[in-house]
């Protein structure tokens, strides 16, 4: 044999390794200083990478590579790991020099239009065509996928203004008006909220009127589940994680990307402090020493209202030793929305999910462990303790228990959050709580648990939407977002919308996921589908990707080709 070895000692040289580590970019002076002043007020930590990064791409409205440099020094990180979680979330423009060693301004506006299926239904995508002629080269438009306002399709975000219901005429009166800030609506604060007994279920919890063995006791009785999307039974999982060793933190998922969800959105716009007392109970109850609370970035409105009464609490607290509450803004990745990549973001890392186990439960955020709660079901504690769990779980229908908050899109006439009981059916909901169809519509199918949870045609409208209700039929009600279709629709449409979400939002971790998006993209653009590819591709997704990203992608795909054949060319 002449091939060549490379010693393996050379690999491990010192000095090799010294003359690596001394090669990175030298760090711009003028840029250190920059962002030195800019994050004066700031604690330099690693774990608030992403809230510098924010700051830097707020000043400055781009992530510049000399900038990048100049986080990482002062962070005492290696530039490419700034690098690698600059670059892998979609808020961040990350730009870089030319060759002379300039760098391109930014635009002076970004105009972001959803293209999620509820928009798309309502006009998305002529709005995308539009604008750019409309609103000139100063402005930059870009699609976006779900922002979380599906009710008010078509969404325009003008900068961080969301425009509900837009049209070209709206986009361009708050481009020329410079509307680009949301101002939150009048909503119940602090003062108001006590005034009506909030805080009061808290305070007599740490009283001792209402003993710990109670509290789990009432939880554990009134069935709540899991309102993210997973269904985990609440209660069980306060004993679970109480009793794990301490220190315990907490973290809040407020993340909601699944195109179709926009509940949490819905309720902390109008009562944040029933979710902060229910945040406290499950604090207490469980022995945690800190929360962090993940905030989707494209809730600016919600931002600016939590920071506001998580300040007036902390200056007037409801309980002695409160837990110190962060709040942490994410940066426009669906998939923060699975527990461990939102505890990775929390981290200041790239949002990539983690193996199991261990579980978050056992080994969670900075490797305590951790009570992970979505938005809503934190918002339903103080109601559940004040009235007993009895009341919750006496709330549903066709034998299931219990409320859902559905977010309800599409083709009917009274889009919006509606509470109803759980175990009702889509064409109740849509009768009852909806308004019907809208004129001129009528059912076709249906989404009954946003991207993922798949698509129903109109034949199954009367089963029972709930946990483990929509599994016999290829579904899931998830997060309980539910997009109707008229027959004005095709489901085909609805898939390619999907998938090409999916493949925008994989995280690119595994490659059942991050190829097989991209490849059943491609498979499903035409109404001439492979069957047995998809089908070979969808199995594999299912059975190797690493979290439920992956494992449920297909499921809009796999619906087209159980329910809807006859919208594909033979």
């Amino acid at each position: 044999m002449n091939a060549s070895v490379i010693p393996i000692q050379a690999l491990r040289d010192p000095a090799r390794q010294l003359r690596r580590s001394s090669g990175e970019r030298p760090v711009d002076a003028q840029a250190l200083a920059a962002v030195k002043a800019l994050l004066a007020q700031q604690p330099l930590r690693r774990d608030l990478l992403i809230e510098h990064l924010h700051a830097i791409n707020d000043r400055y409205g781009q992530l510049r590579t000399d900038h990048l440099g100049a986080l990482a020094h002062l962070l005492k990180l290696s530039q490419v790991e700034v690098y690698e979680v600059a670059s892998f979330y979609h808020h961040f423009d990350v730009v870089r020099p030319d060759a002379a060693g300039a760098f391109e301004a930014p635009s002076a506006l970004t105009v972001r239009v959803c293209d999620g299926i509820a928009c798309e239904l309502a006009g998305a995508q002529d709005l995308l065509a539009r604008l750019p002629a409309l609103l000139g080269t100063e402005v930059r438009v870009i699609a976006a996928p779900c922002i979380g306002r599906c009710e008010q399709a078509p969404a325009v975000v003008v900068h961080q203004h969301p425009l509900a219901h837009a049209t070209p005429e709206s986009v361009q009166a708050a481009v020329k008006a410079k509307a680009t800030t949301h101002e939150p609506a009048p909503y119940t604060g602090l003062a108001s909220y006590r005034e009506a007994g909030g805080y009061r279920t808290l305070s007599e919890c740490l009283s001792g009127d209402r003993p710990l063995e109670s509290v789990l006791q009432i939880m554990e009785s009134s069935g709540l589940r899991g309102l993210g999307g997973a269904g985990f039974p609440a209660g069980r999982k306060w004993r679970i994680v109480r009793g794990q060793p301490a220190p315990r933190l907490m973290a809040v998922n407020i993340d909601e990307g699944e195109p179709g969800t926009f509940k949490d959105r819905h309720y902390l716009e109008r009562d944040p402090h029933r979710f902060i007392e229910g945040m406290l109970i499950a604090a207490w109850a469980v022995g945690v020493d800190a929360v962090y609370v993940y905030l989707r970035d494209e809730y600016h409105g919600c931002r600016t209202l939590l920071e506001t009464e998580l300040a007036a609490l902390k200056a007037n607290p409801p309980m002695p030793d409160m837990p110190v509450i962060e709040l942490r803004r994410g940066a426009g990745a669906y998939i923060c929305g699975e527990e461990s990549a939102m505890i990775e973001s929390i981290e200041g890392k790239r949002g990539m999910p983690r193996l199991r186990p261990p579980y978050v439960a056992q080994v969670g955020l900075f490797g305590r462990p951790t009570l992970e709660h979505n938005f809503e079901t934190l918002y339903w504690v103080r109601d559940i303790l004040e009235k007993g769990g009895d009341w919750f779980a006496g709330q549903g229908r066709h034998g299931r228990k219990g409320l859902r908050s559905f977010s309800v899109s599409g083709r009917v006439a009274k889009p919006g959050v509606h509470l109803a009981p759980a175990g009702i059916t889509l064409r109740e909901l849509v009768d009852e709580y909806c308004g019907g169809m809208l004129p001129g519509h009528e059912l076709y199918a249906y989404l009954p648990g946003g991207a993922s949870g798949g698509i129903l045609p109109e034949a199954l409208a009367d089963v029972p939407l709930d946990f483990d209700t929509l599994q016999p039929h290829g579904c899931f009600i998830g997060s309980a977002a539910v997009v109707v279709l008229s027959k004005h629709d095709r489901a085909t449409d609805a898939a390619r919308n999907l998938m090409s979400f999916f493949e925008h939002e994989s995280c690119g971790q595994c490659t059942p996921c991050r190829s097989g998006t991209a490849k059943v993209r491609e498979l499903i653009a035409s109404d001439r589908w492979d069957l047995g590819l998809i089908a070979e591709l969808s199995q594999v997704m299912r059975d190797a990707s690493i979290c439920g990203l992956g494992q449920a992608a297909p499921n809009p795909v796999d619906c087209v080709v159980k329910y809807f054949p006859h919208e594909l060319a033979s």
